[in-house]
Formats: structure tokens, sequence, C-alpha cells
């Protein structure tokens, strides 16, 4: 699991500078976290890489543009050291085909990373550190996704938080994924949700599931299968 470095966590309101939301929903769900952030040596890196059986990488800064050939927009405040940590640690996941779940900038890191753009700024969400908005998320039928909220029958929509600035629309998805949750706005609908469309276990939720406000207790099963996947990963090697 990857982590925001000490810089950036101090700018971070003190809700968002821990990450112990993730390691107890992690270890809620059987998981042994091993937590890195950019600070972290090459052996350190190098350590944690080869134990790891899946990767998760959370939410946090904003991505730097540059990774998918944008210039910033004023908003956007970016964590370099981070972006090369979690590029880094991808290429590991993808190469021994891990497990990989993101979540809100987790998300749209796997949507950047496989070659896919972002919208940088929504206006009305300047302030994601405020009481979340909820909102309904339209599943795609027959998506990993909608299996594994549903518990093994396929979930329509669910109720999810949302506290992010960025953003992905259906036509910034990157090659390889495809949208498995969509949710409605002003300016056209916004893809939620992202998976691999090669049966890879791959899923980014633009919404936090380790956060319990304004969502569904449904989301306890994504950390499980996360979990369950990445177990089959380690049994696999």
């Amino acid at each position: 699991m990857t982590l925001h470095g000490p810089e950036q966590a101090a700018r971070e309101e003190p809700t968002w500078a821990s990450f112990d939301s993730y390691l107890d929903a992690l270890r809620r769900a059987g998981a042994e976290p091993i937590p890195i952030d950019p600070t972290a040596s090459a052996e350190e890196r190098e350590a944690a890489f080869a134990s790891m059986d899946g990767l998760l990488l959370p939410g946090g800064a904003d991505l730097d543009p540059s990774l998918y050939g944008a210039a910033p927009h004023p908003s956007v405040q970016v964590e370099p050291d981070r972006d090369e940590l979690e590029l880094a640690a991808w290429g590991v996941a993808r190469d021994r085909a891990l497990p990989v779940l993101g979540v809100c900038r987790g998300m749209q890191a796997i949507n950047v990373f496989s070659g896919g753009s972002l919208v940088q700024h929504l206006e009305g969400h300047e302030d994601p550190t405020a009481a979340p908005a909820g909102h309904q998320l339209d599943l795609a039928p027959g998506s990993r996704l909608a299996s594994i909220l549903g518990g093994g029958e396929p979930l329509a929509t669910t109720q999810v938080n949302s506290y992010h600035h960025q953003a992905i629309r259906p036509q910034d998805v990157a090659p390889g994924l495809v949208a498995s949750g969509v949710a409605p706005h002003r300016e056209g609908p916004l893809v939620e949700a992202l998976e691999s469309s090669d049966g890879r276990w791959l899923i980014g939720v633009q919404c936090h599931p380790e956060r319990p406000e304004v969502i569904g207790p449904e989301f306890d099963r994504l950390w499980l299968a996360f979990v369950e996947a990445a177990r089959s990963a380690a049994d696999r090697s």
C-alpha cells in the first residue's frame, strides 16, 4: 500500500493525513498491509515490492498532469515523489499480474498509468475535505465490481460518497480499461469505477470505501474480494 510523503501529510487536514482507515479496512478483510511512502530507500522499496501479493493505491494529492501530457490547472496540487513511487509499484504489480485496487486518486492513477487522462478540476468540488456529497453510482451489468458488490448477484446501483475535485470522462478512459460505474454530472456522465477489460483483477473506484460516510456496507465486500485475490496471487507464486 502506497502512502503520501511527510511533506504532503503536513499539508493535509488531520482526517486525511492518516491512512489508518485504509489499514483498518485491509486488516478487517484479513490482510497484512505493508505501507510504503516516498521516503523509503531503494532497499525498502525492493523488499516491499518483492513481498507484496496485491497493490492498493489510495487517495491523496493530484497526479502530475505531465503524466498525461497536460499543463496543470491552477487548482492542482501534485506530489511527484509519490507519482514516481506508485509508477514503480504499478510496474511490478503489472509484471507479476498482481491484483490492484485504486481508491480516488488511486483510480485516477490506474487510468493515467494505463495511458488515459483526467479532468483536472470540476466546479463545485473545490473542497474535497468538506462533508461528503452522496450520489448514485450506476454499475455496468456483467462487470466484476457489480458482481462483487452484489455478493455474487449483479448490483445495478449503489450509493457512494464523494470527496474529489478531479474526474474521468468516458472519453478519458485508457485502452485496456472499461467503465464499470458511471455517475451523472451537469457537465456529462463521469466514470467513477474502472476495471480491466482482459479479466485481470484490477479495480478502481472514485469513492472512498474505507470511509463510512454516505456509503453502503456492500463495499466491505470489495475489501474482502481484493484480499482474496491477493491470497490467490500468493498461492500462484
